[in-house]
C-alpha cells in the first residue's frame, strides 16, 4: 500500500458513491480529501485508495513557468483570502505574493493569462482607507498603461464594494479591472477561492471594459456573478453568494468550470474607454444613518468634516429636529448628501414637508445611489472641485453607473 503524501490525487468511496481527489491530511482518524468539486470531506481511511502522485509544485518564491502566447494579466494583492493556501503540516493559511504563488494556490490560473504581480498591502479589508484606494488606483493605472490585457486586484470581501466604487470614479478603463475574494479560506470545506479565482481571471479576458466585482452567483460551484462596481453589495456575512447587484441586473456571468463569459447588453465592452486616472480625494467626509429618536446633537460629530453622506429614511428624511442641524452643517460649507436606507428605489425629497425642508436648507438629493458609493463619490468630487453648484451638478449625474435612469421593473 503506498503511503499517502498531501497532493496526491486518490479515489474514495461515500457510500454507494465512488469519488476521486485530492489527499490532504489526516485527521481525527480521517483521511481529509479535497474532491474535484472543490468540497473536502472525512473518509474512512479503508475507503481511500492511491491513484497517482501529482509532481510537487515549485517552491514559494520560484516563478512558475508560463505560456508567452497567452495575454498578460496584471495582479495587484491588497490581501483577502482568495490568495491564500494552506499549510496542512501547520495548519497556517498564509497569504501568496509570487505568480508562482498565485498560480500554486488557484489551479487552472495558468490555462488563462500569463501573470505579473505587485503586493500593494496585507491587510483585512476593515483597514482599508482613502488613501490606499488612491494607491491601488494608481498601481492599476500602471498596470494598464504598461500592456496589461485586464487587472484582478484581490481585496477582503468586508469592503469589497467600497474600493471597487473607487476605482470606477477615479480610473477609466479600456480593459476589465475585476475585483474577486473569498467568503471561505482555503483550508475550509466548500473554499469559494479556487472557482472565484479562475472566474475573475476568465472574466479580466474577456470582452468587458470596466470595474466589476466578480463572486459566485449562487449556492453551487457552478457560477460567478459580474458585477457593477457601483451597484454591489455585500449581503450575507458568509454565504459564497453574499455579493448582489442592487438595484439593476449584473453585468454577466462566468460558467464554471467551462469558462463561458456572457456579458449583458449594458456592460461597457473593452476598447470602449480611453485610460485616464483622476485620484483626486477628499477624505474628510462621512456616512451616518438616521434612527428614530436620534439625537440632533449626534451630527455635530460632522461639523469641519467636507461632506456628509445620510442614510435616510424613505424617500429620504430626517426628523424635523435633525433638519436644522444639518442645515447649519451646510452654512458651514459641510456638502450634505441625502440617500436612503432602502436598497431600492430613488431619493425624493419633494413629496413631504420634510423633504422639502431638507432641499430648503441645502441638502442634495442622492438619487439612487446606494449610501457608501455615495460616501466613495462624494469624495471625489469634492477632490476635485468646491464649487456649490458643481459639487450638486456632479453628484446627481452618472458618472459610473452608480445613479440609474429609471428603475428595471422588480428592481
Amino acid at each position: 500500500m503506498t503511503a499517502l503524501l498531501s497532493g496526491d490525487r486518490v479515489a474514495c468511496t461515500v457510500g454507494p458513491t465512488n469519488l476521486t481527489g485530492t489527499y490532504i491530511t489526516d485527521r481525527d482518524g480521517m483521511r481529509v480529501v479535497k474532491l474535484d468539486s472543490g468540497y473536502n470531506i472525512g473518509v474512512d481511511p479503508a475507503r481511500v485508495t492511491f491513484l497517482e502522485r501529482i509532481p510537487a509544485a515549485p517552491s514559494p518564491g520560484v516563478e512558475a513557468a508560463q505560456d508567452p502566447d497567452l495575454p498578460e494579466l496584471a495582479i495587484v494583492s491588497t490581501g483577502g483570502t482568495i490568495a491564500s493556501r494552506i499549510d496542512y503540516r501547520t495548519g497556517a493559511v498564509t497569504s501568496q505574493f509570487t505568480a508562482a504563488d498565485i498560480l500554486r494556490a488557484i489551479p487552472g490560473l495558468g490555462e488563462i493569462a500569463r501573470y505579473r504581480t505587485q503586493v500593494l498591502a496585507t491587510i483585512l479589508s476593515e483597514n482599508m482607507t482613502p488613501a490606499l484606494w488612491q494607491e491601488l488606483a494608481r498601481a492599476v493605472h500602471g498596470a494598464i498603461r504598461d500592456g496589461a490585457a485586464g487587472v484582478i486586484v484581490t481585496h477582503g470581501t468586508d469592503t469589497m464594494a467600497h474600493s471597487a466604487a473607487a476605482l470606477a470614479f477615479m480610473l477609466s478603463t479600456p480593459v476589465p479591472i475585476v475585483l474577486v475574494g473569498s467568503q471561505r479560506s482555503a483550508d475550509r470545506p466548500s473554499s469559494d477561492n479556487v472557482m472565484n479565482g479562475v472566474c475573475a481571471a476568465t472574466a479580466a479576458v474577456s470582452d468587458l471594459g470596466e470595474v466589476a466585482v466578480v463572486m459566485h452567483e449562487g449556492p453551487s460551484d457552478d457560477r460567478c456573478a459580474i458585477h457593477r462596481a457601483t451597484r454591489v453589495r455585500k449581503l450575507h456575512t458568509s454565504r459564497r453568494d453574499a455579493f448582489a447587484s442592487v438595484g439593476s441586473p449584473s453585468l454577466g456571468t462566468v460558467a464554471y468550470p467551462d469558462r463561458t463569459v456572457e456579458l449583458a447588453p449594458g456592460a461597457v465592452r473593452r476598447g470602449a474607454r480611453p485610460l485616464a486616472l483622476d485620484d483626486r480625494l477628499e477624505p474628510r467626509c462621512g456616512l451616518v444613518q438616521f434612527f428614530p429618536g436620534m439625537e440632533p446633537a449626534q451630527l455635530d460629530t460632522f461639523t469641519g468634516y467636507a461632506g456628509l453622506v445620510v442614510a435616510g429614511t424613505g424617500l429620504g428624511h430626517v426628523s424635523t429636529p435633525c433638519i436644522e442641524r444639518l442645515g447649519a452643517l451646510v452654512k458651514n460649507g459641510t456638502t450634505v448628501v441625502m440617500t436612503s436606507q432602502c436598497l431600492y428605489g430613488r431619493v425624493c425629497d419633494r413629496v413631504y414637508d420634510t423633504g422639502r425642508d431638507l432641499l430648503a436648507c441645502g441638502v442634495i438629493e442622492g438619487a439612487t445611489m446606494l449610501p457608501e458609493v455615495a460616501l466613495v463619490k462624494l469624495m471625489c468630487v469634492l477632490g476635485r472641485t468646491r464649487d456649490p453648484g458643481e459639487v450638486a451638478r456632479l453628484m446627481q449625474a452618472d458618472l459610473a453607473g452608480e445613479v440609474l435612469g429609471r428603475t428595471p421593473h422588480g428592481l
